[in-house]
């Protein structure tokens, strides 16, 4: 590099491997990183997916004693939105919201119309060595993809879905958004931990980067 990036910039390099695969770079990237901030659990994230994409579990697990020796913490990844006047918190896999049952059918519902669409759930977003059929109900019961179902079934039509995540959305999350959002024509403004998306017509504002 002609110059000697920030913390911002090898971010966003490590994130760029992770959606490209590559290890070799990713994993300079993330040393990088966490020598400039060791206790950042962000860094640790990315590079347990890279490890997880390329099935060496092994690495991922070595990983996480890493994290534990050092403790850090990774915090539990929440969405919200905002309708009329109050605040819908979700967590993965919630089971807390009274609206339930209309958004889990939402949810199955989109999830039908996005694999027409050609959407393949992006199983090295999930960070643990168990079935793909576990996986894809992991995938599925995000945080995100619930505060947006709830979003689709009561904003009005017209108006933006605007969600807020307290971690980096997740490389599946972020594919789907761009389906649902070209599957509903609607316009979905996430604000995660790094950066604003919006997600227009299948496409998202940060060009895949993030």
């Amino acid at each position: 590099m002609p110059c000697n990036p920030d913390v911002v910039g090898r971010a966003t390099l490590l994130s760029s491997c992770r959606v490209h695969g590559d290890m070799e770079i990713g994993k300079w990237a993330a040393d990088s990183l966490i020598e400039l901030e060791p206790q950042n659990p962000a860094t640790y994230v990315l590079l347990s997916s890279l490890y997880a994409a390329k099935g060496t579990w092994n690495e991922v697990a070595q990983l996480r004693r890493g994290m534990r020796d050092k403790r850090v913490q990774k915090k539990p990844g929440y969405s919200w939105i905002k309708y009329k006047g109050k605040v819908h918190v979700f967590f993965a896999d919630d089971q807390s919201s009274p609206f339930l049952g209309q958004i889990y059918a939402e949810l199955e519902k989109l999830n039908c119309k996005m694999i027409e669409e050609g959407y393949i759930p992006d199983m090295s977003s999930v960070l643990h060595d168990v079935e793909e059929s576990e996986k894809i109900k992991m995938l599925n019961h995000h945080s995100k993809k619930l505060v947006i179902a709830f979003g689709l079934i009561f904003v009005l039509p017209g108006l933006p879905i605007r969600v807020i995540k307290n971690l980096r959305v997740s490389g599946d999350c972020h594919n789907a958004t761009k389906f649902i959002s070209k599957i509903t024509q609607r316009k979905i403004l996430v604000r995660d931990a790094v950066r604003f998306h919006l997600f227009k017509d299948g496409t998202c504002s940060c060009g895949d980067f993030w």
